[in-house]
């Protein structure tokens, strides 16, 4: 099952624990555990100290009872019981032989959803191309199918489920934060003055649109465990990140869902008879997608306290460190941060125009090549 999927029979069961076995959008030989604990998601200090903890024996001992439940059905019910299309679609959907592909078809279908699929059936040694949409080459036979069929748009799931991709019909990818503009205006439409809330990687035009719609803006760190207790704590009916996890608190439960997020997105596409014109009518900006640097277990954490402490940044009106650090410009925005997951450091970077881009792209270049020597770097 997808771990949204997990994390609606928590809510479903009334139990408000469980946890995920699974790898995300890692590679194959890679899997790990999603866990939530009475309605919070774990990360960081608090999966160490459950390690700790089970190492050392610290454990509460006691009777319970094991069941087991299929909530499959239940989670298709309670999607198509809230999301209603306005029209019948074609949509090209590509589940990359992660494990969307167990549920997604019907749910599309059920919705009144016509399919053109790809990759649906679950294979983890994913031998088409790797589930995660985030990277637009994982995107090209979305776009391929798209070229080559009637279909009116294209949908992606990352390898469980939990993040969704978006293509138009003419091959041009909606990145995640600007899906967040357009579910942002349809939300608060119904909860004015609603706080929405969005990861550090996204782009600087999502401040001003969810202002000009009668919402609060608020940036938060990156990371699902992370934006989903900034979301509990804050009671917002929406949070978002540039890696395509989208959170409803509206209609929904706060849980990061690519499956619910695609109906959300399906139905607002729906109302208009070019299905793709509500998204090529966002703003955009020159902007590049996410980059990585591999270094060694500890070095991002250690490039980043250096970035920060002698880092020079020409020109630059405002830092922020909230989640590495997102360095702001007049005309644009330069990011480095730690993954939370891997020995990565993810840079993105974003202007009004091509020119400036890549002047705040060589200000990076520069400090970072000052502050880490002979680091090789992807721009």
């Amino acid at each position: 099952m997808p771990t949204p999927v997990t994390y609606f029979a928590a809510h479903h069961l009334g139990c408000d624990s469980c946890v995920s076995v699974t790898g995300s959008h890692n590679p194959p030989d890679y899997n790990g555990l999603k866990m939530v604990i009475a309605g919070t998601t774990l990360a960081l200090h608090a999966i160490k100290q459950l390690r700790a903890r089970a190492g050392s024996g610290d454990l509460r001992h006691g009777s319970g009872q094991r069941r087991t439940a299929d909530v499959r059905a239940a989670y298709i019910e309670r999607i198509i019981s809230d999301v209603r299309l306005a029209r019948p679609l074609k949509i090209v959907m590509d589940c990359g032989n992660g494990v969307a592909g167990a549920v997604a078809p019907e749910l599309f279908k059920r919705l009144g959803c016509e399919i053109v699929p790809l990759f649906c059936e679950v294979d983890g040694h994913f031998p088409n191309h790797h589930p995660d949409p985030s990277k637009p080459e994982n995107l090209a036979d979305v776009i391929r199918a798209l070229r080559d069929t009637d279909a009116e748009i294209g949908i992606a799931f990352d390898g469980d489920g939990d993040r969704l991709g978006v293509v138009t019909k003419d091959g041009e990818i909606t990145y995640p934060d600007r899906q967040l503009m357009l579910f942002a205006a349809d939300v608060l439409a119904r909860v004015p003055g609603g706080q929405i809330i969005y990861d550090v990687k996204c782009t600087r035009l999502l401040a001003p649109w969810i202002r000009a719609r009668g919402g609060e803006p608020l940036m938060w760190n990156t990371g699902h465990a992370l934006v989903k207790a900034k979301l509990k704590e804050t009671g917002a009916p929406l949070a978002g990140e540039m890696s395509g996890h989208t959170f409803f608190k509206e209609r929904w439960y706060g849980f990061d869902d690519g499956l619910y997020a695609g109906a959300r997105l399906l139905e607002i596409l729906s109302r208009s008879p070019d299905a793709c014109a509500p998204l090529k009518a966002l703003p955009d900006s020159p902007s590049t997608p996410e980059l990585n640097v591999k270094m060694a277990e500890g070095e991002p954490f250690a490039l980043i306290d250096r970035l920060k402490a002698e880092g020079r940044f020409d020109g630059a009106t405002e830092r922020i460190t909230i989640d590495g650090l997102r360095v702001e410009y007049p005309d644009g925005f330069g990011l480095a941060r730690p993954s939370n997951t891997t020995p990565v450091v993810v840079l993105r970077f974003e202007a009004d125009n091509p020119t400036a881009l890549a002047r705040i792209q060589d200000d990076f270049r520069a400090t970072i090549s000052a502050v880490w020597p002979g680091i090789e770097l992807p721009f």
